[in-house]
């Protein structure tokens, strides 16, 4: 094929490029989770099984806490964004392990739990607005004599695998020298049991965590969360960083209950209030650092 001028050929490549976008655009589009919905499609929530009091599974088996009720809203959002008045509802359980996964090749359309957002799994998915912010402690038994990471110096130390508080106690342990052994449990429930049982000497995790795990415990007394800070760990509702559409949707409507107070209720009914499955409250008010960050909702962290 030839071309008389330069000019037929700039056009003829112009063409292709925006046929080209076309597609792409349009693939792009249909592949989303609001016209996968639209079209009749379910909306695939992500929750834990236990994740005390984000996500986590009660004696019905059945998905509940603090993060599944703001996913239930968001899920609400869609619903009404694309007319949808049928739409299913698809829990689906994840584990530290594999959420991230989970996320990224779309087998979920929202993590519901109590991941961090940070820079490196950024590199994979997206999250919205934080709706908590806390840090990494110890729990152990009460009466260890352990009131810091450096006590734990010749023991063990537990965490969950796939975990930023595993990650966080691994480089302590290099750049202090403790000679800590670090072990992996493949969920937060077994982690505490080993310390319990005394196969560890301590479960480094966020400190919420940690005591709506110990609170809901057969002997909570047993127990005891210790320590400073080893991380500061926003955790948030997690996406697919590849649709846009979708994102601003969720970020738009986790903004509206931020602002508006809504989410307040939700906050209390979990940290404030008694809960399952053992009726426990956890007494945690809303910290200042989660305050002040909610005065300017965004999905910006510094991590």
């Amino acid at each position: 094929m030839t071309f008389r001028s330069v000019r037929d050929a700039a056009k003829a490549i112009c063409l292709l490029s925006c046929l080209g976008a076309a597609v792409w655009g349009g693939g792009a589009h249909a592949a989303g989770v609001l016209d996968r919905v639209g079209a009749g499609g379910k909306l695939l929530i992500g929750h834990r099984e236990s994740s005390i009091p984000f996500s986590y599974v009660n004696a019905d088996k059945k998905p509940v806490g603090y993060a599944v009720d703001l996913c239930l809203k968001l899920a609400e959002a869609v619903r009404k964004k694309t007319g949808a008045k049928n739409m299913q509802v698809e829990m689906v359980q994840v584990t530290s392990a594999n959420r991230i996964a989970m996320v990224a090749e779309g087998k979920v359309d929202l993590e519901c739990g109590s991941t961090t957002n940070n820079a490196e799994r950024r590199e994979k998915v997206a999250f919205t607005v934080p709706h908590f912010i806390t840090g990494a402690r110890l729990l152990v038994r009460a009466n260890a004599r352990i009131d810091r990471i450096e006590d734990l110096e010749g023991k063990k130390l537990v965490s969950t695998k796939g975990t930023t508080p595993l990650k966080a106690a691994e480089q302590a342990n290099r750049e202090r020298l403790l000679g800590v052994t670090i072990l992996e449990a493949p969920d937060h429930a077994k982690a505490v049991e080993m310390v319990e049982k005394g196969d560890a000497d301590a479960f480094v995790m966020d400190d919420v965590l940690l005591y709506g795990l110990a609170a809901n415990r057969p002997k909570p007394d047993a127990l005891k969360v210790v320590g400073k800070f080893l991380t500061t760990e926003p955790l948030a509702i997690m996406l697919s960083k590849n649709d846009p559409e979708f994102k601003k949707l969720v970020d738009e409507e986790m903004r509206r209950l931020i602002v508006s107070k809504e989410i307040q209720p939700i906050y209390d009914k979990w940290f404030l209030k008694p809960i399952p499955p053992n009726d426990k409250a956890l007494n945690l008010p809303v910290s200042y650092l989660l305050r002040d960050f909610w005065k300017y909702p965004s999905d910006f962290v510094p991590f």
